[in-house]
């Protein structure tokens, strides 16, 4: 089943994300040693590197989670660390979409009412946000899965779930962290294979920190780090 035009992210020509000289320190340590990296709309950015080499904290701080000690990130042109409050809960709701290792989803909810809590945050209408709910539900293969709770899926579904509540607002990135780190090479392969299809059929942009060899392969472009700079940035596909 395909997704309804309705869930395509709007257009954006141009840079999605653009970090700029970000430094990083917890006190006398510096993760982070000046950043610069630009992320275009639409494609599957995946961060590799070995253990420590700050790939996780500059996925915070492009996602809003940690701030820079230096330097800026803008999301569609947006300083996001310039936003506060009310302000920034907002621009995040709307623009970022976050997936984690672990999923994360609340145990006492169904899987559908799990994707549509951040539809009902942002003031939408009950009714649409459980029709979209049910079609990402449907594109992730769970669409007889939808009245589950965490607990009564597997693995693989429960992260499936956590990939659609990502989505439910259309956001203009998502950020994961190694997603496929928690599942067996069955699970990480079909995970990965719907990011390719979310990128391909549906325009959204996805940046994914990784030590899976076989997801790195599958984006358009590679940012190698290590020592808390940017190695490389290597494209693989277009």
């Amino acid at each position: 089943m395909g997704l309804s035009l309705a869930l395509i992210p709007a257009l954006f020509f141009g840079n999605m994300i653009e970090v700029q000289s970000v430094h990083k320190r917890f006190g006398n340590l510096e993760v982070l040693k000046g950043i610069n990296l630009h992320i275009p709309a639409g494609r599957m950015v995946c961060v590799v590197g070995e253990s420590g080499a700050g790939k996780t904290t500059l996925l915070q701080i492009m996602g809003s989670l940690e701030k820079p000690s230096e330097g800026k990130v803008l999301i569609k042109g947006e300083d996001i660390h310039a936003l506060r409050g009310n302000r920034l809960a907002a621009f995040r709701n709307t623009h970022i979409g976050f997936i984690f290792q672990f999923h994360q989803l609340l145990p006492e909810f169904t899987a559908l009412e799990n994707v549509c809590i951040p539809g009902w945050i942002a003031g939408k209408s009950r009714e649409s946000v459980r029709k979209e709910a049910l079609e990402l539900l449907s594109f992730l293969g769970l669409e007889q899965r939808s009245h589950h709770k965490p607990g009564e899926l597997s693995g693989g579904e429960q992260q499936r779930v956590a990939v659609a509540r990502a989505l439910i607002n259309k956001p203009s990135v998502v950020f994961a962290d190694e997603p496929s780190g928690n599942l067996d090479s069955r699970n990480a392969g079909e995970l990965h294979g719907y990011f390719r299809r979310l990128c391909d059929e549906m325009g959204q942009t996805f940046v994914i920190v990784t030590h899976n060899a076989a997801l790195a392969e599958m984006g358009d472009t590679v940012v190698r780090m290590a020592d808390g700079l940017v190695g490389s940035v290597e494209s693989v596909h277009g």
